[in-house]
């Protein structure tokens, strides 16, 4: 994971709500090789599944945000979960995203 380009973004009450992915921003920021923010999670889903990121993690999505790039990272052979770890779906509302070789790495950041 230490060589991984990862991509995440953050929410639009970034100001005033606690849950604004800084923490978890902080805490892979030190165990990657970069992260980038292009400001739209379709977007940043579509580029894990070209190959151009190898993992995505943001929270307040939905399902308009989600659904196509999620289908293209599955179909890339990508892994997708929800925040837990548990199996993703169009409600979630935060998603884990990896081409699945970072993925239990990504979650081990996340969950602590």
């Amino acid at each position: 994971m230490s060589r991984s380009l990862l991509a995440t973004g953050f929410p639009y009450d970034i100001r005033v709500s606690a849950d604004n992915n800084l923490d978890f921003f902080n805490a892979m920021a030190v165990r990657v090789q970069a992260i980038r923010r292009a400001g739209a999670a379709a977007l940043d889903l579509a580029y894990l599944a070209a190959g151009r990121f190898d993992g995505f993690w943001e929270l307040k999505l939905k399902p308009w945000d989600t659904a196509a790039g999620c289908l293209m990272v599955t179909e890339a052979g990508g892994v997708i979960s929800d925040l837990a770890g548990g199996k993703w779906n169009l409600q979630s509302p935060a998603l884990v995203a990896s081409n699945g070789l970072i993925h239990e790495q990504m979650m081990s950041v996340l969950r602590n």
